[in-house]
């Protein structure tokens, strides 16, 4: 396959991500708004592999991202490096958590995650509207505002980061802790 087909690809996963984050917050919307019954059995199926969905994301993302740096010679700006940051340890720690069911592991992913998203925003704005006076992050040998993909004109490297990281914050609040079950119907006997 070529460099466009892979971009084709990730472009799509790209916007499968927020398509998902998408049916998710609908759903969180119309349970908290509507019927807090609805989609009780799919909602429990989403947090049931929610974990092991967003560590796949972020091995992808991961994986891709090695692709374009590696194997086909991009060289991240500065603030491809920032993204890099905030969602390559995912791509072991969410895989950890999803093998042993740890779904407090939202607790610490999320903030890093949202960083990333704010990055991401950012990288993605300048790569649009590129200011006149450049960036302090970037230099000319590696300037942010560079597009080496733009896939439908409009999903570049930024925002298939901002694409990733969304979709696993909101895979990460889907996420249920396993095997908890709490039983309310027991009596407590009160002494007089």
């Amino acid at each position: 396959m070529n460099v466009q087909s892979f971009s084709f690809f990730f472009a799509i996963l790209a916007l499968g991500c927020w398509l998902g984050t998408l049916a998710i917050v609908v759903g969180a919307l119309v349970r908290k708004f509507g019927n807090p019954d609805a989609f009780a059995e799919l909602r429990a199926q989403v947090g049931r592999i929610s974990l092991a969905f967003a560590w796949a994301i972020a091995l992808v993302t991961t994986l891709g991202s090695l692709y374009y740096s590696k194997v086909q010679g991009y060289v991240p700006c500065e603030l491809c490096w920032y993204q890099r940051i905030c969602l390559y340890p995912w791509s072991v720690i969410l895989g950890i958590a999803a093998w042993r069911r740890d779904a407090s592991i939202k607790i610490y992913a999320i903030p890093v995650l949202c960083i990333g998203v704010v990055i991401s925003v950012y990288h993605s704005w300048i790569q649009w509207f590129p200011p006149s006076n450049g960036t302090s992050f970037c230099s000319a040998a590696t300037p942010c505002t560079l597009k080496y993909v733009n896939e439908f004109s409009f999903v570049t490297l930024p925002f298939m980061a901002l694409s990733a990281a969304v979709f696993m914050i909101a895979l990460l609040f889907a996420s249920d802790p396993y095997d908890v079950e709490i039983d309310i119907t027991e009596e407590v006997e009160v002494s007089a």
